[in-house]
């Protein structure tokens, strides 16, 4: 996967971006209710799934999605659901939303400095940290949510971002042979099926959280 490298200043700090080269088919909104909604095609959805293990691998990096930019999804987009941003924050970083808008404003200046590079993470990642005798619990195993400057942060440890992948990667292979298996997945408009996920366990949702629930849609950009 094509990724581009910032380092940036901010303060007595310095801070290490990583953010993919293109994203077109990932969104995300912040839709009324309890939930965000996350939507995917197949193979920006698996981009996404690499940029979690990535950012299990990174401790010391953020792993940044610029996608409020992308092109509405069918059907499902704006107007009544506001875009956001994600930013993948290692718990290591300690780093605090707070600074993030700043830290975006010098990354996107169009004379600031950017490092191509190929990132690849093995797929044995994949498998690390599930536990044998009962499913995963407790802090290592959440993503924590924040929400500042049109921007969603997801906060955790390693074994977080390697459960989260998990759930990618299963909706983005599941979902056409899925839909195309069951009729009932029909959807009447947009991608004529549906197949979706939740992000979260019910039991691991605190009250003030609300769900990511990922939904797989076909390429809607090019």
């Amino acid at each position: 996967m094509k990724v581009l490298i910032q380092r940036v200043r901010l303060g007595n700090d310095e801070y290490r971006v990583i953010r993919p080269v293109r994203a077109k088919n990932v969104a995300l909104y912040s839709a009324t209710g309890d939930h965000y909604g996350l939507c995917v095609d197949r193979p920006d959805g698996r981009q996404l799934g690499t940029l979690l293990m990535l950012a299990a691998r990174s401790p010391r990096s953020l792993v940044y999605l610029p996608l409020r930019s992308n092109p509405d999804v069918p059907g499902i987009g704006p107007p009544d659901e506001q875009p956001l941003d994600l930013v993948l924050v290692p718990r290591a970083q300690q780093f605090r939303p707070a600074h993030w808008k700043p830290l975006r404003t010098r990354i996107t200046a169009g004379n600031a400095p950017r490092e191509l590079r190929t990132a690849s993470v093995p797929g044995s990642d994949l498998t690390k940290d599930i536990a044998r005798d009962h499913p995963p619990s407790g802090d290592r195993h959440t993503l924590r949510q924040h929400v500042h400057a049109e921007t969603l942060f997801l906060t955790g440890a390693r074994h977080a971002f390697r459960e989260a992948a998990r759930h990618v990667f299963a909706l983005t292979a599941d979902g056409p042979p899925l839909a195309a298996r069951y009729g009932h997945l029909y959807y009447p408009w947009g991608c004529n099926y549906h197949h979706c996920s939740n992000l979260y366990d019910r039991d691991e949702l605190p009250d003030d959280w609300r769900q990511i629930h990922m939904v797989f849609h076909p390429t809607w950009a090019r």
